[in-house]
C-alpha cells in the first residue's frame, strides 16, 4: 500500500495504463471514499510538454462540470510525478463491451453515442475539443450511464497545438482520427464527431472501421477510403452514420446537440445487457434526476 499526500492510500498494482500515465484505485482517508489516482508517466525523466498537458487536463476537468465526465477531486505532485485524484467510476469500457458482447444492439449503440454527445456538447460550449475519443475512453456504468474519460489531448484553441505537439509525434489514435487531424494536425468539434462516428460504427458492427498493419496505412484509409455500409440499420441511423464519417468536416452534423437529437429516437426499448448493467428493478437516482431535469428544461431534446 502506497500513501501519497498523507491522505490517499493506493493499491500498488494499477487498474490501467494509458498514453499519459497509470491509474490506481485508492482510498481517501480524510473523506473515507474510494478514488482513482492518475499518475503522469515519465519514462524518460522530466518532460515539460507532458507535464503541461497533464496539468491542462486537470484544469479542463475542473471546468467541465457534467455528469458524463469524471469529477476531479485533487491535484498534486508525489516524488516529482504529478497526479490527479478523480472520481472512481464503476463500469466497463466500450472497448471491453464490444470485445465481450460483439455488435451492440442498435438501441444501446444509439444511447451510448447520444450520451457521449451530451458530454461533447458541454465541452465544445467551453471551447474544448477532446481529440482522442475512442472505445477505451468511454465507460458504460452499471446504471446505463456513459462517462467520457481522458481529456489528456484536449485543446482549448487550435493556436495551442504547436505548444503541445512535438515534431513527428502522433497525438491521437489512428483508428479514430479524423482526416483533417491527420492532414493538418488539428481538428475542431467536427473532428470529435468523426471519432464518435468511428466508435458508433464499432458498436454496431463489432469491428473497427479501418485497420491496417501500420499507422500510416490506417491514416491512408481515414483520408481516402469511403466507409463501408452497415447492413440492416434503420434508414435514419444509416444516414447519421454516413454523415458522421464524411471526410469533409463541413458535411458532418452541425454540432453535438444536433447529433444528440438525431440519435435519441433510436435509443428506445433498450434490451438488457446481461453482465454489464444492474437489473432494471434497481433504481438509478442519477438517471431519475437527469431524466426529470431534461423534461423540465428542454422538452424538445427527445424529438
Amino acid at each position: 500500500m502506497l500513501l501519497i499526500a498523507e491522505r490517499y492510500e493506493l493499491d500498488e498494482l494499477p487498474l490501467g495504463r494509458g498514453g499519459m500515465g497509470t491509474v490506481h484505485r485508492g482510498h481517501d482517508r480524510h473523506l473515507d471514499r474510494t478514488v482513482a489516482v492518475k499518475f503522469l508517466a515519465l519514462p524518460g525523466g522530466p518532460d515539460g510538454d507532458l507535464e503541461r498537458r497533464f496539468i491542462r487536463e486537470a484544469r479542463i476537468l475542473a471546468r467541465l462540470e457534467h455528469p458524463g465526465a469524471p469529477v476531479l477531486h485533487d491535484f498534486g505532485t508525489f516524488e516529482g510525478r504529478p497526479f490527479q485524484v478523480l472520481q472512481f467510476i464503476e463500469g466497463v469500457t466500450i472497448d471491453d463491451l464490444v470485445g465481450e458482447h460483439g455488435p451492440v444492439p442498435v438501441a444501446w449503440s444509439a444511447a451510448i453515442a447520444a450520451q457521449a454527445c451530451a458530454v461533447l456538447a458541454a465541452a465544445h460550449e467551453l471551447g474544448i475539443c477532446h481529440r482522442d475519443l475512442k472505445p477505451t475512453n468511454l465507460m458504460l456504468c452499471p446504471d446505463g450511464g456513459v462517462k467520457v474519460l481522458d481529456f489528456g489531448l484536449a485543446i482549448l484553441r487550435e493556436v495551442d497545438v504547436a505548444r503541445f505537439t512535438r515534431a513527428g509525434q502522433i497525438l491521437g489514435t489512428p483508428a479514430y482520427m479524423p482526416p483533417e487531424q491527420i492532414q493538418r494536425g488539428v481538428s475542431g468539434p467536427a473532428g470529435d464527431l468523426y471519432a464518435l462516428g468511428c466508435v458508433l460504427y464499432e458498436l454496431l458492427t463489432g469491428e473497427q472501421l479501418f485497420t491496417g498493419p501500420t499507422a500510416f496505412s490506417v491514416f491512408e484509409k481515414q483520408v481516402h477510403e469511403p466507409p463501408p455500409d452497415v447492413p440492416g440499420l434503420p434508414a435514419g441511423l444509416s444516414c447519421v452514420l454516413r454523415e458522421l464519417l464524411e471526410k469533409d468536416p463541413a458535411k458532418r452534423p452541425r454540432d453535438a446537440t444536433e447529433l444528440y437529437r438525431r440519435l435519441a429516437p433510436f435509443a428506445v426499448e433498450l434490451p438488457m445487457l446481461p453482465g454489464f448493467l444492474h437489473p432494471v428493478a434497481r433504481p438509478s437516482p442519477a438517471r431519475m434526476y437527469t431524466h426529470m431535469a431534461g423534461r423540465l428544461l428542454d422538452p424538445g431534446l427527445d424529438g
